[in-house]
């Protein structure tokens, strides 16, 4: 048999669990009532989405009608142009000698 010591210690360890437990159950409790109130709010905010009316669309914007077609005119040939001719730069004349009398 154990004596009064022994037992005295396992009844504080015993209390000492429990009161932990304790703390850990309630403290679990309140966690899952934060959950719970969370998925209530979502669940409410989906279905309000989900209520939403859908939005109106634009009117598309009317057709243009097609442009009146032309007639087809014959294309022009490509002319081979003359290449204009190298301007010449201006010489420096001399001025002719004066006459001596």
């Amino acid at each position: 048999m154990a004596t009064a010591n022994q037992i005295q210690f396992r009844l504080k360890l015993a209390k000492k669990t429990f009161t932990t437990a304790g703390k850990v159950v309630t403290a679990t409790k309140n966690r899952i009532t934060k959950l719970e109130a969370e998925l209530k709010k979502a669940k409410a905010a989906e279905a309000k989405a989900k209520k939403k009316k859908p939005v109106a669309r634009k009117k598309p914007a009317a057709k243009k009608k097609p442009a009146a077609k032309k007639k087809p005119v014959a294309k022009k040939k490509a002319v081979a142009r003359k290449k204009p001719a190298a301007k010449k730069k201006p010489v420096a004349r001399k001025k002719p000698a004066a006459k001596k009398k």
